[in-house]
């Protein structure tokens, strides 16, 4: 697997965690070993891995968090850290997310996710990043 699928493959296993409300799986994604940060739209930034992990518990057992689908993901690979931009479909309206990773041993793990509102998903796909070596 490339390294531009194994990060989407992670980014999409994000959403995943989120749909499914599985805490355990999203404390999984993220990286246990590098510093965190967290901006989830409208609130400050939460940094340590506490902090981030306590708010998506939090969100997680809400029985009103939204229902996010991911769209367009794109990859950008840059040695060991990665950072992916998609666009995240809720009820009401489209954000626009960077999510970013770190290499490790066990694989891509998340260090940093932040979601804004966006004005509508792109019309076109968006041209293939560089590719980095």
């Amino acid at each position: 697997m490339s390294h531009e699928a194994a990060v989407l493959f992670a980014n999409e296993s994000f959403y995943a965690a989120f749909l499914a409300r599985d805490i355990a799986a999203m404390t999984a994604l993220w990286s246990a070993h590098e510093a965190i940060c967290c901006i989830h739209p409208g609130w400050n930034a939460i940094e340590g891995h506490d902090a981030v992990m306590k708010s998506w518990a939090s969100i997680l057992r809400s029985p009103d968090a939204p229902r996010i689908h991911c769209r367009a993901p794109r990859a950008y690979v840059y040695g060991d850290t990665a950072f992916v931009v998609c666009y995240e479909v809720i009820e009401g309206g489209v954000l626009v997310a960077t999510n970013g990773f770190v290499r490790e041993p066990g694989g891509w793990r998340m260090v940093h996710h932040q979601a804004g509102p966006a004005n509508d998903l792109p019309q076109e796909p968006p041209a293939p990043p560089a590719k980095v070596h």
